[in-house]
């Protein structure tokens, strides 16, 4: 086992044992208090930029497939865990964690205390870090992080999006009775859906509920959006700061009004700002598969999946805008909708993977409102 050291821009610094790649990675230090899907999360875009920590101890008994991955290949900087398992057992393994990150140039750590590392982050907020199975000199490495760059003003997203447009066929894994039931009296609805850093269980959802889905990069005009005639518009999760990627602010800005238009996290969050919003950085963010958001329609609390790290500011939202949910544990604003015009939005995430299923609701008002407003 190689030493590796994490250390944090305040000073801290952790020993533990590398796994996955060797190397050295720098990138902002946040938690995830999911007990399991951590192959999803490893594999979701939004986290590029950022060294993921599993508060759950023992990651990796249940190894790695093919089905539970949510991109092209895992996005994020380093990993972070207590106990990696190296003997995993389920039925469904393909292969085992640490020579997934190794294939992929992922640096990872074990062997830390990740409860102490969550309260720092709880306390201070989430900070510049860097993990090195190289360079083991805690003060060499201090000096790298303070000089390394951080998430906020940095557009992240050019990174993680598609180049090409492409056609989406793949439903979900777990294709239900209910589902089948609902596919069988369905309408076909074309959707463009914008690439931000897109979870594929998103297009999966949109399969599910007849949609025929054609997948664009994030720097698409409106023009060309709008002459794929499409009966609506998604906007989809993604990394960094929203206020950094202003061309996908102005052209959501042009689109808004036109066609039907649904967004989940960053396209929650880029909505927002089309809108006249504005965005701030969370001091730790919402990062998890267990996260209380109150529906202020219904009164219903659903436990939702979320990985954010920015948030929408209710004083800055127009009077044309309404707020649909709140996230009980803060207060801050999970979800909106326009009062004129068909286009609503969610800061969690309905599709999970992982997490639970109580929100996937949204994506049948999607099909509803598009349905409405042709």
């Amino acid at each position: 086992m190689k030493k590796a050291l994490l250390v944090i821009e305040d000073g801290t610094v952790f020993e533990g044992s590398g796994f996955g790649a060797d190397g050295e990675v720098f990138g902002e230090v946040v938690f995830n208090t999911s007990m399991s899907g951590y192959q999803e999360i490893l594999t979701d875009p939004s986290y590029n930029g950022q060294i993921v920590t599993m508060t759950y101890p023992e990651i990796g008994n249940y190894g790695v497939n093919e089905e539970d991955v949510e991109s092209r290949k895992p996005f994020l900087k380093g990993f972070v865990v207590k106990e990696y398992w190296r003997t995993p057992s389920n039925w469904r393994s393909q292969g085992d964690l640490e020579s997934y990150l190794a294939n992929y140039g992922i640096v990872g750590i074990e062997g830390i205390d990740t409860r102490a590392l969550t309260k720092l982050i709880r306390s201070k907020g989430a900070q510049k870090a860097v993990i090195s199975t190289e360079d083991l000199d805690p003060k060499s490495l201090l000096k790298k992080v303070h000089s390394s760059k951080g998430i906020v003003g940095i557009d992240l997203v050019t990174e993680v999006s598609c180049e090409e447009p492409y056609s989406w066929s793949e439903r979900t894994h777990c294709w239900g009775p209910l589902d089948e039931e609902v596919s069988e009296t369905r309408e076909t609805f074309k959707v463009v859906a914008y690439d931000f850093g897109l979870k594929q269980n998103i297009l999966r959802k949109l399969k599910d509920h007849g949609c025929e889905v054609t997948v664009v990069p994030s720097r698409t005009p409106p023009n060309e959006v709008l002459s794929l005639d499409p009966d609506g518009i998604f906007l989809s999760n993604g990394p960094g700061d929203p206020a950094a990627v202003s061309y996908a602010v102005e052209s959501i800005r042009t689109l808004v009004g036109k066609k039907p238009i649904f967004g989940i996290c960053l396209g929650h969050q880029i909505l927002s700002l089309a809108l006249g919003a504005e965005t701030y950085k969370l001091k730790f963010g919402h990062r998890g598969a267990n996260q209380p958001v109150k529906n202020l329609a219904s009164g219903k609390v659903e436990i939702t999946s979320q990985n954010h790290g920015f948030a929408v500011d209710g004083k800055t939202l127009g009077n044309d805008v309404e707020i649909t949910h709140v996230n009980l544990n803060d207060s801050t604003i999970e979800g909106i909708k326009h009062k004129k015009y068909p286009a609503f939005s969610v800061q969690y995430h309905p599709e999970a993977s992982p997490g639970p299923h109580d929100s996937s609701y949204l994506f049948q008002d999607f099909v509803n409102l598009m349905k409405s407003s042709n």
